[in-house]
């Protein structure tokens, strides 16, 4: 797992033969004027998720995994608090293949404050419980084949 600010994005750019594709996505689009739904940069290997989040509170936020993609998530309006575990950590659960999805059930570990300005990479070893945020908030979450 990596939290940073988003000027320091381009610096991680080598951790994946994708990641400098959606960094220059990410640089060069208004990503607050985006309307919610799903945009396909690379078919089946680079998607980008705009979400609009109700509140949600931390019993409410699922831990997550994901085995074939790696997460950039970038909070747009509003502070929005993330779980963390170790998926070494989780406990066997069902994986969601089509979904690319495992869902766990429990609090997170830890928890962390992620702010407009801020990103998150969360690699299929980080369980992520991600949108905890009293008002809601707009993210986009960028789906990276890992």
């Amino acid at each position: 797992m990596v939290i940073d600010n988003l000027k320091n994005l381009r610096d991680y750019a080598s951790l994946n033969p994708l990641f400098a594709q959606a960094i220059d996505y990410i640089e060069t689009t208004d990503l607050k004027a985006l309307e919610p739904g799903k945009i396909v940069l690379v078919e089946n290997e680079l998607i980008v998720n705009v979400n609009e989040i109700g509140p949600k509170t931390k019993e409410e936020a699922k831990l997550e995994t994901h085995d074939e993609y790696i997460d950039i998530q970038i909070p747009l309006t509003g502070v929005e608090q993330m779980g963390y575990t170790q998926r070494a950590d989780l406990p066997e659960a069902p994986y969601d293949a089509v979904k690319d999805l495992t869902l766990y059930e429990g609090l997170a570990d830890d928890y962390l404050t992620v702010k407009p300005g801020m990103f998150t990479l969360f690699f299929p070893s980080d369980g992520h419980a991600p949108g905890i945020t009293p008002t809601g908030l707009k993210k986009i979450i960028v789906k990276v084949k890992g």
